[in-house]
């Protein structure tokens, strides 16, 4: 086990690797520029998709690429609200007609909670 030990090597120090022989990827610097007039270049790969707009590193602010490339205008979908999707699978009528055979259930005490219930049995119980 001693043998194998790296003796004088500090945690997260230099690699022992040698680079002879590496090829590294091809790298370009990409240029940008945020609102607060904050100028930084990127290094990145020859082949990659390079991005419209990145974070600013010393403010956080969105800082658009100098090269020209434009950012892209997603179609934003309208927002759907929950009636919206009733009326997808229900027509207006059918809705009524539902909403009108629920009120007549309410009201006869077949459906709905307990307490409203009672109250209606004891006022139809004291009235007859």
């Amino acid at each position: 086990m001693a043998e194998r030990t790296l003796r004088g090597a500090l945690l997260g120090g230099q690699s022992f690797e040698d680079e002879r022989g590496i090829e590294f990827a091809a790298r370009q610097q990409v240029g940008y520029r945020c609102p607060q007039g904050h100028g930084f270049e990127i290094t990145m790969s020859v082949e990659a998709e390079i991005p419209a707009v990145w974070e600013c590193p010393r403010c956080g602010a969105e800082a658009l690429s100098t090269s020209g490339i434009e950012k892209e205008v997603k179609a934003e979908k309208p927002v759907r609200t929950h009636w919206d999707m009733l009326l997808e699978r229900r027509s207006k009528k059918e809705l009524e007609d539902i909403l009108k055979e629920r009120l007549e259930l309410l009201r006869g005490g077949e459906i709905g909670p307990a307490h409203l219930h009672r109250a209606n049995a004891k006022k139809h119980q004291a009235s007859a």
